[in-house]
C-alpha cells in the first residue's frame, strides 16, 4: 500500500497503537534469518562490485531520501555517497539513537537499490517533464510538493539554490555530492523503520560519514534478507519521522544538522 496523503498515514495508525505495532514488526522482522551469503568472488573492496552503503540518517524529514510518488531520490545531503555510488549498489539509511519517535538504532529507515544516476544540472533540466513534484514549492498544501528535493536550478548556466528545506549554509555540500541517485526500487519505512536481524548489526554505526567497502561481507545477506520479507518495492511503509517546521529562522538558512553531517561524509 503507498502511503502519500497525511491522512491516509493517520488513518492507517488507528488501527493499532505504535507499543502493539512495535511487538508485531519485531516478530515478524527479527525472526527472520539472514541468508548466507553467495555470489560474492572478492569481500574485499573493489570499484568493479556492487556495493552497499549505510549511514545513520540525522535527520529523516522526507527530502533525503525523498521517496514520495514511488520513486526515491538521494539529490541533497550525503556527498560523499553521491560522488561514487553506481548504478545497482544499494543504499541504506538506518535509524539514529536520538530519531523522533525514539531509538531507532539497529533500524532500516530505507533501502534503494540506485537505478540511476543523474548529474544535479541533468536532473534539474528533466524535472520539469520527468519529475515536476521533485522541484520545491515550499508554500504548497502537498507535502511531497514541499519537500522536493531538485533545489538547484541550473537555467542560468550557475547553480542557484531554490526555495526549500536547506540554505545558503548547505549549498557547499549538496554541490559536492555531484549527482543524484534515483531509484523505483526501494523500501521506505521511516517512522516505521523494522529492526535489523542480528547478523546485520555489524553494517550499523552511529557516527558521522557512512560505511561500504567494509559492508562487502554483507552485501548479499542484505539483500537476501530485504527480499525476503516479500514487500512491493517503490512504496513508503511508513512516514517521515521530522516534521519540518517551515516558519523557523534554522531552515530558512538551512539545515544545520545535515550540514555538520555532510561535511564528515566520508567512509567510516
Amino acid at each position: 500500500m503507498r502511503i502519500l496523503p497525511r491522512s491516509g498515514f493517520v488513518q492507517l495508525c488507528v488501527q493499532a497503537d505504535a507499543t502493539s505495532w512495535r511487538q508485531q514488526r519485531a516478530l515478524r522482522y527479527a525472526a527472520r534469518c539472514c541468508r548466507p551469503a553467495v555470489g560474492r568472488l572478492n569481500s574485499g573492496a573493489s570499484t568493479l562490485m556492487t556495493r552497499l552503503f549505510t549511514y545513520t540518517i540525522p535527520v529523516d524529514d522526507g527530502a533525503a531520501p525523498n521517496p514520495f510518488r514511488g520513486m526515491c531520490s538521494l539529490a541533497i545531503c550525503k556527498p560523499g555517497i553521491r560522488r561514487v555510488a553506481k548504478p545497482d549498489d544499494w543504499i541504506a539509511g538506518l535509524g539514529s539513537k536520538n530519531a523522533p519517535s525514539g531509538d531507532l538504532s539497529g533500524h532500516l529507515v530505507y533501502a534503494m537499490r540506485v537505478e540511476k544516476v543523474l548529474l544535479l544540472k541533468d536532473y534539474d533540466q528533466q524535472a520539469a517533464s520527468n519529475w515536476p513534484h521533485r522541484i520545491p514549492k515550499v508554500q504548497s498544501a502537498d507535502l511531497s510538493e514541499r519537500l522536493g528535493d531538485c533545489i538547484y536550478d541550473y537555467s542560468s548556466g550557475n547553480a542557484v539554490q531554490r526555495s526549500s528545506v536547506h540554505g545558503l549554509g548547505n549549498v557547499i555540500t549538496d554541490l559536492a555530492g555531484l549527482n543524484v541517485l534515483i531509484s523505483n526500487d526501494f523500501y521506505y519505512f521511516g517512522n516505521r523503520a523494522i529492526p535489523l536481524p542480528n547478523c546485520l548489526l555489524p553494517i550499523c554505526h552511529q557516527t558521522q560519514g557512512h560505511r561500504s567497502d567494509s559492508n562487502a561481507p554483507y552485501f548479499d545477506q542484505f539483500v537476501s534478507w530485504l527480499r525476503s520479507l516479500n514487500l512491493s518495492p517503490g512504496q513508503m511503509y511508513g512516514w517521515p519521522d521530522f516534521i519540518v517546521d517551515w516558519g523557523t529562522v534554522s531552515f530558512r538558512g538551512g539545515c544545520t544538522i545535515r550540514k555538520i553531517d555532510d561535511e564528515n561524509d566520508k567512509p567510516c
